[in-house]
This record gives C-alpha cells, sequence and structure tokens, in this order.
C-alpha cells in the first residue's frame, strides 16, 4: 500500500501499524518524535495498534533543542 510521509510517497505492506513502518522508514529513535496521520496526532502508547490505510498522510516531527 501507498502512504505519504512527510510529502514522499513510500510503499508499504498491507496491514501496517505505525510502529512497523517506523521501523521500515526511520532507522533512528523514536524519543522526542510526534506522529500525526491524517492531520490527527496518535499518542506513542497507540502506535503499535495504529494501523495505517492505503493513503494516509503521515507527518513526522522530531523535536529539537534550541535557543
Amino acid at each position: 500500500m501507498e502512504v505519504t510521509i512527510n510529502n514522499q510517497n513510500y510503499l508499504l505492506n498491507e496491514a501496517c501499524s505505525i510502529e512497523q513502518m517506523l521501523a521500515l522508514v526511520l532507522f533512528s529513535e523514536t524519543d522526542g518524535l510526534a506522529i500525526a496521520v491524517n492531520q490527527t496526532i496518535i499518542s506513542k502508547s497507540d502506535w503499535d495498534r495504529h494501523v495505517l490505510n492505503p493513503g494516509d498522510q503521515i507527518i513526522l516531527i522530531k523535536a529539537t533543542q534550541g535557543g
């Protein structure tokens, strides 16, 4: 299935959770990461249960320090 992550299209396996998607797409830590699916923030505690659907729009936001 195809989803869009930060304005880039990706092909994922069917019935892929957010947690599984992160393992395939993001090869770094998930600390400080927020995820929105179709403009709805998904709690980190739900990442393993939230199943993505074809055409979902996913936004990954990484918190950074600055001043």
